[in-house]
């Protein structure tokens, strides 16, 4: 037997190379003891090892990166097995190449647990960090926070809070490690006690006040609530404190809330509604010049409040295909065009693919305002509701009026129900063509944005080819409309 012993619990790179050795030597998984940096060194240890690296830099073995990517995640578990789990794959796929693939392998199921795991122990550490200020002697503000993970975490979590909070200095302090942030540069220490930051600060009052104004008792669902936020993070929460006595009152609230309702809007809401221009109807836009000049007026529904303008469809007015996508992306909101962005940039590529004419395709959305969430600089895109693919149908219905297309193409889920009224499923659809009342044709595929979210190299191959193969149907039946005129 051999035990290999690593200095740090989650450092990927060195179980990397103590693997890399341990496969040079033909070391298999049953032989090999992993011993767990967080216990205590074992004195009976039968043989230490110390993997070195040849001077030749022929691989030891060969494993996908989707492999890299999962054992990256999965050695931040705290399970005492990890090590010896990711060895034993690393071992198997060197005759199995598609081992990750047969979900139901007891190793490729216990690798998805752990990476779950600490995917949603990350999650949390997000959302539930709170932190307090440390005033130096200088007087300059310095931020601390304690925080209890239940696996190894911190080293890929504190980028985060690099990005979310680059303008101060803090410490994150957790029972195994601590990060340190200096507004420049990332680094880490030992681990320490929750003593170690203050138990609470100046803005504890206001905080706990703020929550407690928030607090809505007629949505209280307690099961849920104790579902996103676990009883365990409740301790070193400031507003945990407030929970237990507003979740008892929850009712009598409720029924105050509903004696002191108003009778009618605010007065800042009538004033608003006061000055909200008419939306022109359909009949009164004899045009698509006119609807591309009344949409930048739309307030249909709140979109148009934060983003930058709405973005029309563009294209020949006589166009024989009409493609359908979801929203604009960030680059369509600020160039004002739809499709310029990278899902853009996967269409064009596949529709020359599929041998049509990109300049003959008339280009819309489902919803002609950007929909996004702020992220510290970035603008991460957000799926519309069923009510705001409803209000825009009156622009994608007045489009299609004045087109006239014989062949509609919707391009993901969205696009779909906005075409079609209802909601489909994708999978169930896809590239069959289906009969508008109209008299045009619709066909269904998938957006290519979900193209760009596979991580998977050769599952995006397929997919792309598959996507190709759709637009190539739509060409076809493009064909089959020429020949009959």
């Amino acid at each position: 037997m051999v035990t290999v012993s690593l200095s740090s619990v989650n450092d990927f790179e060195a179980w990397r190379q103590a693997a890399r050795g341990l496969l040079r030597a033909g070391v298999r998984p049953q032989e090999v003891i992993w011993a767990d940096p967080a216990q205590p060194a074992d004195l009976f240890d039968n043989q230490a090892w110390s993997p070195s690296v040849p001077a030749t830099q022929t691989p030891a073995g060969v494993v996908s990166p989707k492999f890299i990517e999962l054992a990256r995640t999965a050695i931040c578990h705290a399970d005492p097995e990890r090590f010896g789990l990711l060895y034993r794959l690393l071992w198997r796929l060197q005759k199995d190449r598609n081992l990750l693939s047969v979900l139901s392998d007891v190793d490729v199921a216990q690798l998805a647990r752990r990476v779950s795991a600490v995917r949603r122990d990350a999650h949390k550490m997000t959302a539930f960090v709170r932190f307090r200020t440390i005033a130096d002697a200088d007087g300059q503000e310095r931020f601390a926070a304690w925080f209890e993970p239940d696996h190894y975490i911190l080293e890929r979590t504190a980028p985060f809070f690099c990005r979310r909070f680059d303008g101060m200095e803090w410490a994150i302090v957790t029972p195994y490690r601590s990060a340190f942030w200096d507004k420049s540069v990332l680094r880490f220490g030992p681990g320490g006690n929750k003593a170690d930051v203050p138990s609470e600060d100046a803005m504890e009052a206001a905080w706990k006040t703020y929550y407690a104004s928030i607090f809505n008792p007629a949505r209280l669902k307690v099961a849920m609530m104790q579902s996103e936020m676990p009883k365990k993070y409740w301790r070193n929460l400031p507003e945990a404190e407030l929970i237990a006595p507003l979740i008892s009152g929850a009712k009598q609230a409720e029924q105050e809330m509903i004696q002191r309702q108003a009778s009618q809007p605010p007065a800042r809401h009538m004033r608003q509604e006061a000055r909200r221009e008419p939306v022109a109807e359909t009949a009164e836009i004899a045009s698509l010049q006119e609807a591309r000049e009344a949409i930048h007026g739309c307030r249909r529904c709140p979109l148009y409040e934060h983003a930058t303008q709405a973005v029309f469809g563009e294209g020949p007015k006589d166009a024989t295909i009409m493609v359908v996508g979801e929203q604009p992306g960030d680059q369509e909101d600020l160039a004002g065009r739809p499709f310029v962005g990278p899902a853009g940039q996967v269409f064009d590529a596949a529709i020359e693919a599929a041998g049509i004419d990109r300049r003959s395709v008339y280009v819309t959305n489902a919803v002609k305002h950007f929909k996004f969430e702020p992220r510290g600089k970035r603008r991460i895109h957000q799926k519309p509701s069923s009510g705001e693919i409803t209000a825009c149908r009156f622009w994608l219905d007045l489009e299609r009026r004045e087109v006239k297309p014989r062949i509609v193409v919707a391009m993901g889920a969205t696009a779909a129900q906005a075409v079609l009224g209802r909601t489909v499923t994708i999978s169930k659809t896809r590239g069959e063509p289906i009969a508008l009342e109209d008299g045009s044709t619709l066909f269904v595929t998938v957006h290519p944005s979900y193209l760009l979210r596979l991580p998977d190299r050769e599952l995006a191959a397929v997919e792309r080819e598959r996507f190709v193969a759709d637009l190539a149907r739509v060409r076809i039946a493009e064909a089959a409309l020429k020949k009959q005129a």
